[in-house]
């Protein structure tokens, strides 16, 4: 049997995945929580090649990685033989509908189609749970008073979909053939089919699209405060952004961080009024204003040492004295799948008919962030979830699917 390290930490959603698939396919592991273990920080740092984010897993002396990487594997059919377990089965897979996708959209319309005796099959890629996985505090979602863990309340949802006789498995859909009846979907060489599909595929975190952010991505630049703050515990961090989610990662990383800058390109930041508060009140909190980030500086030993910055209106360029540098400047809908086969906006938005969660394909469906570049609240994802699942319900109903 191989032996598998994971290093992780308290409350991080991408450690969480990570040992799901493991313990999914009955493989025991050795946990190690640098938070709690900080002695054993520096030796994963130093196994990872300078890596400072969690989770890093190790299979024998083969470094994986982190979690995308340990999705990656799996994804294509590489992790089973990795870890010297038996062939996959690639028996085809047939249901009445599939749901793609496992935020709050994916989940609750795995709810209603459930509760409809559809017997949904729900397919989670990578971020399982979707954005809401690395938020710290969700206020506004109703029934809530005291705010809720993103986290718990994604468990929640999945554990209330799973009741109603959901069945949940990982599978990063690579290609769809929708053209026939039924619908197929491959990974890899993995074929589900299905009479109806509903896309629930959401958005991915955007980078700043810099040469040096990808060399020190994991190595000093993150997308995810609340996975890796820990790592810059007393250091000085940045934030590109100026939406609810860079000022609420601003926030955050003041639990660990002796300052937080947050660069905006703008005068005046995008996010909601009570969140723009807290981060004026906060002391640690610098915001720099009518600014872009112009390199990551760093080198090949050490990741990421410093970051430079340019002012949009004067040109200046400054060096802010950071240790690490974490990306919140919006989201691409994950849509590469469908494209010039169902109808999207200029953004690559999904665009079902109006009114209704309807493709141009009849028997497809799309909700939740896949189809809104405006509200993008979990609510209205959870709301167009539900109306999708009827939608189906109907469609299969009088389709005779």
């Amino acid at each position: 049997m191989k032996k598998v390290v994971v290093y992780s930490k308290d409350y991080c959603p991408y450690c969480v995945k990570a040992k799901e698939l493991l313990s999914s396919k009955g493989v025991k592991f050795e946990e190690i929580a640098v938070d709690m273990r900080p002695e054993e920080l520096g030796i994963m740092i130093e196994k990872s090649g300078g890596r400072r984010t969690v989770p890093q897993i190790f299979i024998d002396d083969y470094h994986v990685g982190g979690c995308d990487d340990l999705y990656e594997l799996e994804n294509k059919s590489k992790l089973d033989s990795l870890l010297a377990l038996e062939e996959v089965n690639t028996e085809d897979n047939h249901h009445r509908l599939i749901i793609l996708g496992s935020g709050p959209a994916g989940y609750t319309a795995a709810i209603y189609a459930a509760r409809a005796n559809l017997s949904p099959l729900l397919i989670f890629g990578p971020q399982k749970g979707g954005q809401l996985t690395t938020t710290t505090e969700v206020e506004n979602f109703p029934g809530f008073p005291d705010g809720i863990d993103g986290n718990k309340l994604m468990e929640s949802m999945e554990k209330q979909a799973v009741r109603f006789n959901t069945q949940i498995t990982f599978g990063e859909i690579t290609r769809v053939d929708l053209s026939q009846r039924p619908f197929n979907l491959y990974q890899e060489e993995k074929r589900f089919t299905c009479d109806a599909l509903i896309i629930a595929t959401g958005a991915s975190a955007r980078y700043l699209g810099l040469p040096s952010e990808t060399r020190y991505k994991n190595k000093g630049v993150s997308a995810c405060a609340t996975c890796d703050g820990f790592f810059f515990k007393g250091q000085k961090v940045a934030v590109a952004g100026g939406g609810d989610t860079a000022l609420e990662d601003a926030t955050y990383l003041t639990n660990f961080c002796e300052k937080v800058y947050v660069i905006h390109r703008r005068d005046e930041f995008r996010a909601s009024k009570a969140m723009q508060a807290r981060v004026f009140k906060n002391s640690r909190i610098e915001v720099v204003w009518d600014s872009v980030v112009d390199e990551v500086i760093g080198d090949d030993t050490r990741g990421m040492t410093d970051l430079r910055v340019r002012n949009l209106k004067t040109g200046d360029k400054t060096l802010l004295g950071v240790a690490g540098l974490f990306v919140a400047i919006g989201h691409t809908p994950n849509t590469r799948l469908f494209r010039d086969v169902l109808d999207m906006d200029e953004k690559k938005y999904l665009t079902p008919q109006p009114g209704t969660t309807k493709m141009n394909i009849a028997g497809v469906f799309a909700c939740g962030d896949v189809i809104d570049s405006s509200y993008r609240q979990a609510i209205t994802a959870a709301g167009t979830g539900c109306m999708a699942a009827i939608d189906a319900e109907r469609w299969l109903s009088e389709s005779g699917g």
